[in-house]
């Protein structure tokens, strides 16, 4: 077992609910080796997840335990109470989502086993003879894994809940280049002579596995796929939940999505009458991407740039409007393998040899990447954004590995990196037309899913602008194009996640909205507050539940 080494500076000894904590992170880790590398523990690195029915009924079972020790555990002081209140309310959520059969068989385009698999070698190093000896072993674990697989969804064609067929096709298209995605990672392998044809051989027989799993995908699970990309009411009652971690009335939510893309509107309109003629938004933005200084030919010169504007956010805000903790200086921006067209964020490993890391994935043929559309991103993934608060949660010596390592919730971890995106353009950073443009367009698109993923999943009425009728994926991609500038192929794997995986898209913007509201009570309880007091006290809880942050703030 790793231990993670404890500050000098520790100040708080391990208690009773800490060990319950430890042992449900060491015990998930064992059940699941691909958690245990994306967040540092490094024993199973060499090991996949065993995907099956009968795995996941193990990790549904290693939940409920931990349930149960939690509810003997003496609280000894409020980093317990925390600690308590935010794992049974992320345990009861996965539970009742696993007892709904939702979480065996999954197969979506962004958050399945599949992408899962894929993806872990970006994080695996190859600088040493033994971490290329553990890479090739894990890569000649695939076909096995993938068969663990198969098992997880014969188990769902046979109880349920269905899978919708959309999800199904575009899974078994990315099965067949994950291989080749996998091998972009092995060049200091294959110059290996002792290790390049061991290498090859677990290729190839991983590359013959991905395929048979495509085609078991398209032969016969896509038989009993459902064509409606929505899961209904009920389901999705208890996806979004997990990702919010709050509960709350979607039908209030969808209402306010779209007010909240009125008041955006109305801010790029202002800035759209400075740009251009006609004032008109889209002509903006059309403008905007015609502009040099706007224009970066070179994927790498790409990432270039977002390792020098990360850079100039950490020197600039460190001990002004946030603190920054000097160990978390380091970010490093990378390209990732895949090409889906994202860009996100890795945490560090606990003893930081592995930084935090911010990765763009460029959609194939894309030659210019516009910066004034990416600079809200950068801070978003880095500073201010998803590296401060999770980095500084991984450096805090009052937190228990579970605390540091897995305590995530989408509404609190993206929404807080929303919430950065408009602190930064509070503070000046984005006075930029382009740049603020580029702001309001994320803000906007991410309002805009949320109207999509609750109207679509809860079968909603649609506009009449849609020509009304019940909302479905077509509408939901004409109402995408309409409420934002993105290029088409990354849009379209925008609407397949958002159809494909219930709940997490609307954690953005609803998860911000809790966090403003959030530091405007707090700001009011305490008017001798700055707002580097407002995030400093909201940051060291860690990662929390939405529920648990309003409750704390309230406190």
């Amino acid at each position: 077992m790793t231990t993670i080494p404890a500050p000098e500076d520790a100040r708080r000894s391990p208690t009773a609910v800490d060990a319950v904590a430890e042992r449900h992170l060491y015990r998930l880790a064992t059940l699941d080796p691909l958690f245990a590398t994306e967040v540092g523990i490094a024993e199973h690195d060499h090991l996949l997840t065993d995907f099956s029915a009968a795995a996941q009924a193990g990790r549904r079972a290693a939940a409920a335990d931990t349930l149960a020790a939690l509810g003997v555990a003496p609280i000894a002081d409020h980093v317990d109470a925390v600690t308590v209140a935010t794992m049974r309310a992320t345990l009861t959520r996965e539970i009742a989502l696993a007892d709904a059969g939702e979480s065996t068989g999954v197969c979506n385009v962004i958050a399945s086993p599949l992408q899962a698999i894929r993806d872990i070698f970006d994080l695996m190093a190859t600088d040493t003879e033994e971490q290329r000896e553990v890479f090739v072993e894990r890569v000649a674990g695939i076909p096995a894994c993938l068969e663990s697989v198969v098992d997880g969804l014969e188990h769902r064609r046979r109880f349920g809940p269905p899978l919708a067929r959309r999800q199904v096709e575009r899974v078994a298209e990315q099965a067949v280049g994950a291989a080749r995605a996998i091998a972009t990672n092995t060049s200091s392998i294959a110059a290996d002579p002792a290790m390049s044809h061991s290498l090859r051989r677990a290729l190839d027989a991983a590359d013959d596995a991905f395929h048979r799993f495509a085609d078991h995908l398209r032969s016969d699970v896509l038989h009993d796929a459902q064509v409606a990309d929505g899961v209904g009411r009920d389901r999705y009652l208890l996806h979004l939940p997990v990702y919010l971690g709050a509960d709350i009335d979607p039908d209030e939510a969808y209402h306010w999505a779209f007010d909240r893309l009125d008041a955006i509107v109305a801010e790029q309109r202002t800035i759209a009458a400075d740009l251009v003629t006609s004032g008109e938004v889209a002509e903006a933005l059309e403008h905007l991407d015609t502009l040099p200084q706007y224009q970066i030919n070179d994927r790498h010169a790409f990432v270039a740039w977002m390792q020098e504007t990360s850079d100039a956010a950490v020197a600039g805000l460190a001990g002004r409007h946030v603190e920054i903790p000097e160990r978390l200086t380091r970010l490093e921006c990378r390209l990732a393998p895949s090409a889906t067209g994202i860009i996100y964020y890795t945490q560090p490993t606990a003893d930081l040899s592995r930084p935090g890391r911010m990765w763009w994935s460029v959609p194939p043929g894309q030659t210019v990447f516009h910066t004034w559309r990416e600079k809200t991103t950068v801070y978003h993934e880095g500073v201010p954004g998803h590296h401060l608060q999770l980095g500084s949660s991984i450096v805090d010596p009052d937190l228990n590995s579970w605390r540091k390592l897995a305590s995530f919730t989408s509404g609190h971890g993206e929404g807080w990196a929303l919430y950065a995106e408009r602190l930064m353009a509070e503070l000046g950073w984005l006075d930029d037309p382009g740049d603020r443009m580029g702001m309001l367009d994320g803000q906007r698109f991410r309002a805009a899913r949320v109207v999509v993923d609750i109207g679509v999943h809860c079968g909603l009425p649609a506009p009449a602008s849609l020509g009304g009728g019940v909302w479905d994926a077509e509408k939901a991609w004409v109402f995408l194009n309409n409420s934002v500038a993105m290029d088409a192929a990354v849009l379209r794997f925008e609407l397949d996640r958002y159809l494909g995986w219930p709940g997490q898209a609307p954690s953005y913007a609803l998860g911000q909205r809790v966090w403003e509201q959030a530091r405007t009570d707090a700001l009011a309880a305490h008017p001798d507050w700055t707002l580097k007091d407002f995030h400093t006290r909201a940051l060291v809880l860690g990662g929390v539940t939405l529920d648990v942050l309003s409750a704390e703030m309230a406190r």
